[in-house]
């Protein structure tokens, strides 16, 4: 057996069962080779013994999880992973298949409507009766509660288990339970349409989850985003955002998505303001990080010219967010996960924003959404979710602008809905929030606003407006050649 089949059998079984602090400390010996004396010897038996029994099991007791644990998709488990039942209390329903598919008009004034419009509020959490619900409760919105006491709210609905993905997604994800694995934090295998790790075992899986969640094969969106300022006034920067989702193409298999380790292909348009306008940014997203990594351009109108951009990832700064968001937050969270060791803490239950369709109803202008300190609450939607928790701290040796952040993932659909980031002095610095919907066309759930609160400058950024602009297009599509650099240049424009 060589030496890297060895140490992919040690990642995948000898990282997730021991102790973590152990674990750190034996993959440092591993990787310096120069440790001596007796902790070295130790190592050197400890790891020794675990690849002898590696070594005499078969390959396909490795799978993430095992036939019998997969077996729960369909049954008390929903397709893609979440519990289908129920809490006790009641205040979670079953899983009964989500929103049914259905088509909309585009060119209607408000095409998805809000199928849950006629739900009554059960209560409002304010900063004075906060402390009742405070255990399920984030840090992040605490603070908030507290930041803002007089007019952040959080208006709670009935919990509506609105996900609901095409059945070849749901059997794909079956597929994947124990087919798909992960080397280290980005070499992701053997995954293909559905969830990737619908039982997580580790920190990294509901990240993973996220990221290749359900979109369809191709959206056209308005990601406009607008940089508040503490009174309140904003700088609107409008953007159309055009993906392909080679993960999620039916005519693909999972032999041509492994030949190809092409996740997506993304391209930014800067619209206006007229300085901006004409910016174009073009990504290449891999599957598995470990065999290449992400290439990006960049058309500068003025120059007339394409050109590679290396820094289009982890904590470098993104293009007109005025400082108030990093590239890895776009989509909450999105790229390589190899700056942080990930902590699955477990499964718990939160207020989040959740079937956000009155916030992306385009009767509303951005002015009635934007005000001081935060959205508009009373356009908000929160209601009582289990969510995966997942505690990212920076790894040794590693910098990145949020030494620690806090992610809370929809069980059901995988969408991070809310993030809290903290500082180098290990204080709360910034809040995210992730509002999304069921675009149930195309049966895709993804956030329709996320917001990045500031607790420090008491700025904020709101990413995904598109209340003045068409729709979202979940079921647009596109040639792959119209995402290179040939076509970047040839659509660029002064």
């Amino acid at each position: 057996m060589s030496g890297h089949r060895v140490f992919r059998l040690v990642s995948v079984f000898f990282v997730p069962y021991c102790g973590y602090r152990y674990n750190r400390r034996v993959r440092f010996i591993l990787a310096s080779g120069k440790r001596e004396g007796k902790e070295m010897r130790r190592g050197k038996f400890l790891v020794a013994g675990v690849v002898l029994a590696l070594m005499s099991l078969p390959l396909s007791s490795l799978a993430t999880v095992s036939e019998e644990q997969a077996n729960r998709l369909g049954r008390d488990l929903m397709p893609t992973g979440g519990l289908r039942a129920g809490n006790a209390e009641g205040t979670i329903p079953e899983w009964r298949g989500g929103l049914e598919r259905r088509e909309i008009d585009l060119n209607h004034p408000d095409p998805l409507g809000n199928p849950f419009g006629d739900d009554p509020m059960r209560f409002r959490i304010t900063a004075e009766n906060m402390a009742q619900f405070r255990d399920q409760l984030t840090p992040g919105h605490i603070a908030m509660l507290e930041a803002y006491s007089d007019t952040y709210t959080m208006p709670v609905y009935p919990t509506r288990r609105s996900t609901s993905y095409p059945d070849y997604v749901y059997e794909w994800t079956r597929y994947n339970a124990v087919n798909a694995e992960l080397e280290g934090r980005d070499g992701l295998r053997g995954a293909y349409m559905g969830v990737p790790f619908p039982i997580p075992t580790r920190g990294e899986h509901p990240i993973w989850n996220h990221k290749m969640r359900y979109r369809g094969e191709g959206a056209r969106v308005f990601n406009n985003r607008a940089i508040v300022n503490t009174a309140g006034d904003y700088f609107l920067v409008r953007i159309v955002q055009e993906v392909l989702f080679f993960y999620h193409m039916q005519d693909y298999s999972p032999e041509r998505l492994d030949e190809s380790n092409e996740h997506l292909r993304y391209m930014e348009q800067t619209v206006s303001p007229s300085r901006l306008a004409g910016n174009v940014l073009l990504v290449h997203e891999p599957i598995d990080q470990l065999r290449e990594q992400r290439q990006a351009w960049i058309y500068n109108p003025g120059q007339r010219r394409v050109r590679r951009a290396p820094n289009v990832e982890h904590d470098n700064p993104s293009a007109n967010a005025d400082g108030l968001l990093t590239n890895d937050q776009t989509d909450v969270f999105n790229g390589s996960l190899n700056r942080y060791d990930w902590e699955l803490v477990g499964r718990q239950e939160f207020y989040m924003p959740y079937n956000s369709y009155r916030l992306q109803s385009t009767s509303l202008t951005y002015d009635q959404i934007l005000q001081a300190g935060h959205i508009n609450q009373d356009l908000a939607r929160y209601e009582l979710r289990r969510v995966w928790v997942v505690d990212a701290r920076v790894r040794d040796g590693v910098r990145h602008l949020f030494p620690r952040r806090t992610f809370y993932v929809d069980e059901d659909s995988w969408q991070i809905l809310s993030v809290d980031i903290y500082d180098n002095r290990g204080q709360l610095w910034r809040v995210q929030e992730a509002h999304n919907v069921n675009f149930y066309n195309a049966q895709a759930v993804t956030g329709i606003l996320e917001a990045t609160y500031d607790l420090q400058s008491r700025r904020y950024i709101a990413v995904g407006l598109g209340n003045e602009d068409p729709v979202s297009d979940y079921r647009w599509t596109e040639s792959p050649s119209y995402f290179t650099p040939a076509q970047l240049r040839r659509g660029g424009r002064r």
